[in-house]
């Protein structure tokens, strides 16, 4: 009879529950003597000491390979939140699992991270859950200023198109027009003005657009 024995430890994140099950605290043990089977509906009869003597079962290739992890934040070269790889042993556990980057997939974190990427596409839009790369977006472009100089030229129009351009130039943030909106159609006068700008999910008056003069 093999007995699996392990501890599960909890932790909150983002008012969730992440289940890390830690295969260094995991160990499988067998009988060295049989329990033998019992009456139906009698419980078995264990001997005091001979049936709770136990060895350690040791298989090869236990601390080979690579181990399986989802991350719960974007990891540079290996994916973003929900991402279920595949890493070294000691990578996995001296790296991502130490400082929270990942969580074992277990069949709960496995279910949680479903049933944000369910809410992300199918969800109404309070009940959906932002990416991290879409709150950092978000972030960066709450603290960011666009200046647009005005070109010496009696034709020189600001419309969408311009800001978007602009905002790929100077801020480095692709934003596309159908996520783009301005007070204006366009704009010839010198001043500040609030542009909406829309990341996946989100809508919010993050970027404040001046159109300063070159003069």
């Amino acid at each position: 009879m093999k007995c699996y024995l392990y501890t599960i430890k909890w932790t909150f994140t983002s008012s969730k529950h992440v289940c890390l099950i830690s295969p260094q605290n995991t160990v499988v043990v067998e009988r060295w003597w049989q329990v033998p089977l019992s009456k139906v509906g009698s419980p078995p009869r264990l001997h005091p000491r001979r049936h709770r003597s136990t060895s350690w079962l040791k298989t090869p290739n236990t601390f080979q390979g690579k181990m399986e992890l989802i991350l719960t934040q974007t990891v540079p070269k290996l994916g973003g939140r929900g991402d279920s790889v595949f890493v070294k042993k000691s990578v996995g556990r001296n790296k991502l699992l130490s400082e929270g980057l990942a969580v074992y997939p277990s069949p709960e974190n496995k279910q949680m991270f479903a049933e944000e990427i369910r809410l992300l596409r199918e969800g109404k839009p309070e009940e959906r859950v932002q990416t991290r790369t879409g709150q950092l977006t978000v972030e960066y472009l709450k603290s960011s200023h666009l200046k647009i100089n005005q070109m010496p030229s009696d034709e020189f129009q600001v419309h969408k198109e311009v800001v978007c351009r602009q905002f790929l130039k100077k801020l480095g943030v692709v934003v596309p027009p159908q996520a783009l909106s301005l007070p204006f159609d366009s704009v010839k006068e010198v001043g500040d003005y609030w542009c909406e700008v829309t990341v996946r999910i989100f809508c919010f008056n993050a970027t404040r657009a001046s159109l300063i003069s070159s003069k």
